[in-house]
């Protein structure tokens, strides 16, 4: 009797299977009772087992537009997304790492095949080298592949991008200047086209901003909103509540801040007069800070933030009486000018609340007798404070006293 020969099946198939028979056997196998030193060693070969195989579905995806065409795909990454149910984006991704390492850059796929490089160090290794001149010398390509790989022992894939977007200084810097030139000119022509801001509102009284905008002009605001932070060089005490406050937290408190101190003179002209937020609000409200004020877009804020808007923001106030009649329409002055600016900060120094020691270049000018009550524009009576403290004195759940050396306390209300 003749024994039927085992089908005969592809060395792929057959490492697939084998891969899954063995994690078969440790799928129920619990490495917390495994050495230190075979625990970190796991770790390592599993990582390097991970890329290997990696590269070993990126060979196959690209070898697959049968696949693709079998199925009527547009893409076997497409396929593949469909199949697997992962991410399109994430599919098509591999499918042009794919093509990339088969066609064009072979030492990149041999070390993450070797696992001597790991998938992210090879995709900003392709990306770099598809980034190099059309006409650049096929040796010099040769030589910024080798290279590259050589640095992927030594940088994670960050760093090893900005070694890549230098490689020709390292390799021909006669080259390396004049295409440096012209790929910035192309990042920034690519960065300008992309450039936008939308906004979402929430309905719970915030609302999203997500902006893109070129890196330059994200450095510039960088800038900006951290000098309007604490300064980073006193140490944070026990009870300093803004340096304790998250870094998103602290750059979103600035953002705020940066849009109430634009001066009004350098925004657009409407109707012969500079962009203004017009505040309208009762009297009555105005002084019990009960009540909300309309800023006139739809939106409303309460009395407490109108009163502190007032003391520093390009915005006119409109005091209705009883019958909604103009009792005021701004004053001759609200804000304090710029020289009693620079006075109070040479007086000042810091913020007057105690134990306060925001610097006076990251405060704003406080009327100690609110505006909305009367308060003079006058020297004497200002003060600085900074944001936070600012809006703990316009907040109905704090009292205000003022300390004989002219310093003030807050205290919650009970």
């Amino acid at each position: 009797m003749e024994l039927a020969s085992p089908p005969l099946q592809h060395p792929l198939l057959r490492c697939a299977d084998r891969i899954a028979a063995a994690l078969d056997d440790v799928s129920e196998v619990d490495p917390v009772y495994l050495p230190t030193p075979d625990k970190a060693a796991a770790l390592v070969r599993l990582a390097r087992a991970e890329e290997r195989l990696h590269e070993l579905r990126l060979r196959v995806l690209a070898s697959a537009d049968d696949v693709a065409l079998e199925a009527g795909a547009r893409s076997p990454g497409a396929w593949l997304a469909h199949e697997t149910r992962s991410g399109r984006g994430e599919a098509m991704a591999a499918e042009r790492l794919a093509e990339a390492l088969t066609v064009r850059w072979q030492q990149v796929r041999s070390s993450l095949a070797a696992g001597e490089v790991t998938r992210g160090q090879a995709r900003v290794i392709v990306q770099s080298l598809d980034e190099l001149p059309d006409d650049l010398d096929p040796e010099l390509r040769l030589k910024a592949e080798a290279h590259l790989l050589a640095e992927a022992g030594h940088f994670d894939p960050p760093r090893l991008r900005i070694l890549g977007r230098k490689v020709l200084e390292v390799l021909a810097p006669d080259l390396a200047e004049e295409e440096e030139r012209r790929r910035l000119e192309v990042e920034e022509r690519a960065a300008r086209r992309t450039t936008l801001l939308s906004m979402r509102v929430r309905g719970d009284g915030s609302t999203d901003i997500r902006i893109r905008v070129p890196d330059h002009v994200a450095a510039r605001l960088r800038t900006y909103l951290e000098s309007m932070t604490g300064p980073r060089h006193r140490a944070a005490r026990a009870d300093d509540e803004v340096s304790h406050l998250p870094y998103p937290r602290r750059l979103g408190e600035a953002f705020c801040a940066l849009l109430e101190r634009l001066p009004a003179r350098l925004l657009p002209q409407h109707g012969g007069t500079a962009t203004t937020v017009m505040v309208t609000i009762p009297f009555e409200d105005l002084r019990s800070g009960l009540g909300a004020a309309d800023l006139g877009t739809g939106d409303r804020i309460t009395a407490g933030q109108a009163r502190r808007l007032a003391c520093n923001a390009d915005l006119v106030p409109v005091v209705l009486g009883g019958a909604s009649e103009v009792l005021d329409l701004g004053r001759s002055r609200r804000t304090f000018s710029p020289a009693q600016r620079r006075a109070m900060a040479v007086r000042d120094r810091e913020c007057r609340t105690e134990g306060c020691t925001i610097p006076a270049a990251w405060c704003e000018a406080h009327h100690r007798q609110p505006w909305s009550r009367g308060g003079r524009t006058d020297l004497e009576d200002g003060l600085l404070l900074c944001s936070w403290h600012h809006h703990r004195a316009h907040d109905p759940a704090y009292d205000l006293s003022r300390l004989p050396n002219g310093d003030v306390r807050f205290n919650r209300r009970r």
